[in-house]
């Protein structure tokens, strides 16, 4: 620290830099408030950082201070800060240079009394509620008669013997016990991952899926079953597809589980009790029910049995049931005998009348009539064979007189045929001839056209025509540059040339260079 007085500066007043200034604030702040007791509202609470810290405020009805928890301070915790709670910090007061900003730095955090808690409960109570997680109609009955028990609680307090030692009294049955905090910083997390945890094993699996839960815990104060309002434990309970029954404190206290679960228990021992029957009860009960049973089967049966008798009593005898019917058969056997002889007779007077038409001679005259319709119809048949082969034969030698004729005819046809031949021959001949001498006088025609039309006569009447390197005609003198390579078609033949300036004097070689290059006469000839 510089010197409080300075010979240069013009007063007694000493001087600070505001790294100074600050840390003598800071130094008698910390030392001041350092261990103090502030009460007020939680506000702008966001939850932790991520690195951990907490970063929030405390506020009144008139002033407002900065708030931070440090990361080894807040896991120990036994409340999380919540936005709007009222409560009472621990801390030391401090400040921040680089913002000229003071804060308290909490080291230990309580609910402001029971009411606040009371209040935050109430406001936790009417949102779950709007959610519908309190609805009559999501809860779940409990099973008559489970096989699995899924406890979940503290396995080394009161409570998990009680529950055990109640369920042993009552019915035995498989309990699984999955161990969780209870009370304190992390408790409730604790509770809703083993509640999540028992929905999530399968049916059949390797650890058997309980049929019913109880959530349990013994009394104790508000604070020290706050874990059970967690809002976390809330949600797994009313999510929960196993029916739960929560067992938390003693029959006057009540937690938001209470109201999400699909039954409360006022104790823990309540609780195994209503998840089980009583084995004795329920041995008595089915013997009284076998009981029933049995004398109802007896009463039946004697029912019946008396029934059976009257209706034996009611039906006739066994003669009067065959009376008729035998009867019946002594007639029948009697008039058997007249029967069989009656019918003999009446078979044999038949046969007689049938054997009167049966008379040799009668035979004999109706086979003489068939064998000569036989005869008859053989004749008939020869006859008509050979008029058909009479037939056939006059058309074979029809066909064979005309076969012998043929070939005369058959010349006579082509004689005829040659001459037409020839006679469309010579007409053809004529045609083609007349057809040609017309053709060729056309196309003499058209020569002489082509003739007066094409270029080749005004070159014989002195003119010129000149072409490009490219063989392209060259209709303006604009187009010819210096230097360009011309050729030059007269009548009788093409020479080459190169343009030159239009005011540049012919050369002397330009004779010889023409000279030099012969021109060759047309070869083309006359078209005909």
């Amino acid at each position: 620290m510089s010197s409080f007085f300075d010979s240069d500066s013009p007063t007694n007043v000493a001087e600070y830099s505001v790294s100074e200034l600050s840390g003598s604030i800071k130094r008698t702040i910390e030392q001041t408030f350092e261990h103090v007791r502030v009460r007020g509202e939680i506000s702008g609470y966001r939850g932790p950082h991520s690195s951990g810290h907490a970063y929030f405020s405390l506020k009144d009805d008139r002033a407002r201070i900065d708030a931070v928890i440090w990361k080894s301070a807040f896991a120990r915790l036994k409340f999380r800060p919540e936005e709007g709670m009222e409560v009472i910090a621990t801390g030391r007061i401090t400040t921040f240079p680089g913002s000229s900003k003071y804060q308290i730095v909490i080291e230990s955090l309580e609910p402001a009394g029971a009411g606040a808690l009371m209040a935050l409960i109430e406001e936790r109570k009417r949102k779950f509620a709007a959610e519908g997680l309190f609805d009559a109609a999501c809860k779940k009955p409990l099973p008559f008669m489970p096989r699995v028990i899924g406890v979940v609680t503290s396995p080394t307090g009161a409570v998990i013997r009680d529950i055990l030692h109640r369920i042993a009294d009552r019915f035995p049955v498989h309990v699984i016990v999955w161990p969780v905090r209870v009370q304190g910083d992390g408790a409730g997390d604790e509770i809703a991952a083993a509640i999540q945890g028992f929905n999530a094993l399968e049916p059949g699996g390797a650890a058997p899926r309980p049929d019913v839960l109880i959530v349990a815990r013994g009394g104790g104060s508000l604070e020290d079953l706050w874990c059970f309002n967690d809002e976390a434990v809330v949600r797994a309970a009313a999510a929960s597809g196993i029916p739960l029954i929560s067992a938390v404190g003693h029959e006057t206290d009540w937690t938001l589980i209470d109201y999400a679960a699909d039954q409360r228990a006022p104790t823990p021992t309540g609780a195994a009790e209503m998840a089980v029957p009583v084995k004795a009860e329920l041995e008595a009960q089915v013997a009284s029910l076998g009981a029933r049973l049995k004398g109802a089967v007896m009463r039946q049966m004697d029912h019946r049995r008396h029934g059976l008798r009257a209706l034996a009593r009611a039906l006739p005898s066994l003669d009067q049931l065959l009376a008729l019917p035998r009867r019946r058969f002594d007639e029948a056997s009697a008039g058997l005998g007249r029967g069989l002889e009656m019918n003999t007779a009446n078979k044999r007077r038949s046969f007689e009348r049938t054997a009167a038409h049966l008379r040799p001679e009668l035979i004999g005259t109706r086979i003489g009539d068939r064998r000569q319709r036989v005869s008859d119809l053989v004749n008939r048949a020869e006859r008509c064979v050979e008029r058909q082969l009479d037939r056939r034969q006059s058309r074979v030698s029809a066909a064979d007189a005309s076969l012998r004729a043929l070939p005369s005819r058959l010349v006579g046809q082509i004689h005829r045929a040659q001459d037409r031949v020839s006679g469309l021959g010579a007409r053809g001949d004529a045609a083609i001839g007349a057809e040609l001498r017309r053709l060729k006088g056309a196309l003499a025609a058209q020569d002489r056209v082509l003739q007066s039309l094409s270029y080749r006569n005004v070159l014989g009447r002195g003119f010129a025509l000149v072409r490009d390197a490219e063989g392209e005609p060259v209709k303006q003198a604009a187009a010819v540059k210096p230097g360009m390579v011309l050729s030059v078609e007269f009548a009788d033949g093409r020479v080459s040339a190169v343009a030159s300036e239009d005011d540049a004097p012919p050369t002397p070689a330009a004779p010889k260079r023409r000279a030099a290059r012969a021109v060759e006469p047309s070869k083309q000839g006359s078209l005909f």
